[in-house]
C-alpha cells in the first residue's frame, strides 16, 4: 500500500512540475504572433508549419550559440532560462499550431 501511495505523490508532483508548452510560449506571442504566424521582427522565418524536431534544434541552438542568423543574440536571451523539458513542451506546442 504504502508504494501505491509513494507512486501516485510522486506522479503528481511530476505532472506539477512538467514544462506547460502553452504558458512557456506567451512569452514569445509578441513577437511571433499568438499562432506563430509571424516573422519575428520582420527579420525571421514563419516557425508555424515547422514540426517539433526542428524547433528543437533550433531553440537548443539558440540556446547553445550554435544556431540563427540576425535573430540569434535576441533568441539566446530568450531561450537562455529554457530546460530541455521546456523546449521539448514548448517546441510541441508550437508544432501543433494552425
Amino acid at each position: 500500500m504504502k508504494k501505491i501511495i509513494v507512486a501516485s505523490l510522486l506522479s503528481g508532483v511530476t505532472a506539477l512540475l512538467a514544462a506547460d508548452g502553452a504558458e512557456l510560449y506567451k512569452k514569445c506571442v509578441s513577437c511571433h504572433g499568438a499562432n506563430a504566424e509571424k516573422s519575428a521582427l520582420g527579420k525571421s522565418q514563419v516557425i508555424q508549419g515547422w514540426d517539433k524536431a526542428k524547433l528543437v534544434t533550433a531553440l537548443k541552438g539558440y540556446k547553445d550559440g550554435s544556431y540563427g542568423g540576425q535573430m540569434k543574440a535576441i533568441m539566446k536571451g530568450q531561450v537562455a532560462p529554457y530546460s530541455d523539458a521546456d523546449i521539448e513542451a514548448v517546441s510541441g506546442y508550437i508544432s501543433a499550431l494552425k
